[in-house]
């Protein structure tokens, strides 16, 4: 087993990270901002280093610099965490040509699984079912573009081939809109993701949005964990997360995890990953694989029991996968809150310092945050500051846990969404189960409405 690994992150996922090496007896480096000299994690560290100042391109997006703090340290391997540089092929790269373990999939894998229309590409040869639309990377011809819209039948979405995240789309309604979008959306793509390539699906009118967790190994083992349900979003950034997935077919999700899992074998995939669908009408769509652990990843844990953080450590390295397809077993239900400094319904961001902190407890409730009392959230980076995860038998149970928990949890000196999940933990749909990925987006723009009505 590794005797040290750098934490290339911050946050939560980097407490999460540490946590997992210490239970395996590896000692952690943490590198960190002249931001986040203070956070939790960089005390508890074996050790730590300054890589430099708040802005992520001077710090968590500085590869030299990462690589240097692995280097002066003897780390062994980098962990990438979520978002910064964990999807960057180049860095993946990079990190193994100076001699050093990238703990996450190969590089070629995750540049396959970057790019939209070659992830798309390789599904559909494994057998994993796609949202109708173009056939890899739209020309540039307008009357061919024009063909193929009319041909995946309107509405229509444009998308960027190195998009995600919820940015490089246009929804397009009608041919006379079209060319347009395609305009636009192929110099935001180029401008953002270096990469103008563009590609068009079908746009579903209702879908949720479904994940399926999949573990691999260098062996060409995998399995799958079951899916999680992450509809409740706005502007594509979820918000509530849980598993399992209520109102589901359950005979597709099982078809569709098999294939997810022999997906990972084709395209020689290795460590933890996801694999997002949006579901409408019984079937499954595949939208993206992201190659990296997940914000929502602990309700998966706590529903199979599987540390998924402590698997992507022991696949780098090199340990065979432990268990098989059929040890895989899920008991009761979780529901995640991400819990955000911000203003609950405007959205705006809130750092600041935190003045009074109460984390709750119970049966069934786990906290991954990395703040405290008198911690300073810094506004350079995302807002989120904690996930509030609760767990119980059902998921009403689950549901009442987090009331609980929710009427608990105490942030003073800063603004946060928990008076928005205190809402929605007794709004009628989301009690209902199944509600799609435009309901939260809806109901907030209605609310909206009838405020300025009043007023």
């Amino acid at each position: 087993m590794f005797e040290k690994i750098l934490i290339a992150n911050r946050g939560e996922i980097a407490l999460r990270i540490q946590r997992a090496c210490r239970e395996l007896g590896i000692k952690t480096v943490v590198v960190h901002s002249v931001a986040d000299t203070e956070a939790k994690y960089v005390k508890l560290a074996d050790e730590s280093v300054c890589i430099g100042p708040p802005p992520s391109a001077q710090s968590y997006l500085n590869v030299p610099s990462i690589i240097s703090a692995a280097e002066v340290t003897d780390a062994e391997a980098i962990h990438p965490g979520y978002g910064f540089l964990s999807e960057n092929a180049g860095f993946a790269e990079r990190v193994e040509k100076s001699g050093f373990v990238f703990i996450g999939p190969r590089p070629e894998t995750i540049a396959l699984m970057g790019d939209k229309v070659n992830a798309k590409r390789a599904m559909t040869e494994a057998g994993v079912p796609c949202v109708p639309g173009s056939e890899g990377e739209l020309p540039a011809e307008p009357k061919e573009i024009i063909a193929i819209a009319r041909a995946t039948g309107y509405p229509v979405i444009v998308k960027a081939a190195g998009g995600g995240g919820g940015r490089g789309m246009r929804v397009v309604h009608t041919e006379a809109a079209l060319l347009n979008a395609v305009t636009t959306t192929r110099a935001e793509a180029a401008a953002a993701f270096g990469n103008p390539a563009l590609y068009i699906e079908k746009y579903l009118e209702n879908p949720r949005h479904i994940e399926v967790q999949v573990l691999a190994d260098a062996y060409r083992n995998a399995v799958y964990l079951g899916e999680r349900d992450c509809s409740m979003q706005r502007r594509h950034q979820k918000v509530i997360e849980e598993a399992p997935a209520p109102k589901i077919n359950r005979r597709a999700l099982t078809r569709v995890s098999e294939r997810c899992a022999e997906a990972c074998r084709k395209i020689n995939y290795r460590g933890a990953g996801t694999f997002e669908f949006l579901y409408e009408n019984g079937e499954f769509y595949f939208i993206e694989m992201n190659t990296r652990v997940q914000v929502e990843h602990p309700v998966t844990e706590l529903v199979t029991g599987i540390d998924i953080v402590q698997a992507q450590i022991r696949i780098a390295d090199g340990e065979k996968l432990w268990f098989r397809q059929r040890e895989v077993v899920t008991k009761g239900h979780a529901i995640e809150c991400r819990i955000n400094a911000e203003d609950p319904f405007r959205f705006t961001p809130s750092p600041g310092r935190i003045d009074t902190y109460h984390q709750p407890g119970g049966p069934g409730i786990r906290i991954d945050s990395h703040v405290y009392q008198g911690y300073t959230v810094p506004p350079h980076y995302d807002s989120l500051i904690g996930k509030l995860i609760a767990t119980g038998d059902s998921r009403e149970q689950a549901i009442k846990r987090m009331r609980i928990a929710l009427s608990e949890m105490v942030v003073e000196g800063i603004k946060t969404n928990i008076p928005l999940h205190q809402e929605l933990m007794h709004d009628a749909r989301f009690l209902e189960g199944g509600a799609n990925i435009h309901y939260l987006e809806e109901k907030l723009a209605a609310k909206e409405e009838a405020t300025k009505g009043k007023s």
